[in-house]
């Protein structure tokens, strides 16, 4: 099982990571380029068109402002996508979601929340373990273990 995570620059790294942290805490392969649909459109178009091929089989595809990364990817790929939209200076990330979730009629991308790193690691995880069991025990016990963790806080406010 392998994800690929694409990002548009290298300055998405620092919020990528967390989806690679998610996906590491599942045992996942990963494999991370940095790929720009408008300063690398052949790659872009290249990866897309490849990444079926080389076993990936959900695409996090990371960018900001235009952020047109995700949907030229999923306008490709019979894949999966993954926007993740990038908190960006002009409009604190708006922009990025808003390029990222408006996609035409037939080129469908999951879209996460500004940032939103753990969640689209969680999300590929979670259409990766339709085909991987074991998948979805491991998310099983990660949605336990967060479920121990609220009841954890909720007992140290308790006593206040």
């Amino acid at each position: 099982m392998k994800v690929g995570i694409i990002m548009g620059s290298i300055s998405d790294r620092d919020v990528v990571e967390k989806s690679v942290k998610i996906l590491k805490k599942f045992s996942v392969d990963i494999e991370l380029r940095v790929i720009s649909a408008h300063r690398t459109p052949f790659e872009a178009a290249e990866y897309a068109q490849t990444a079926e091929e080389k076993g990936t089989e959900v695409i996090i595809a990371a960018a900001g402002k235009a952020a047109h990364l995700a949907g030229v990817i999923a306008g490709i790929t019979p894949l999966p996508v993954i926007g993740l939209p990038i908190k960006s200076s002009t409009m604190d990330g708006l922009d990025s979601l808003l390029s990222i979730v408006q996609m035409p009629k037939g080129v469908p991308v999951a879209t996460v929340a500004i940032n939103g790193a753990e969640n689209a690691g969680l999300l590929a995880v979670q259409i990766l373990s339709v085909k991987y069991p074991e998948l979805r025990e491991k998310f099983k016990e990660y949605k336990l273990e967060m479920a121990e963790e609220v009841k954890e806080m909720d007992k140290k406010v308790k006593g206040i």
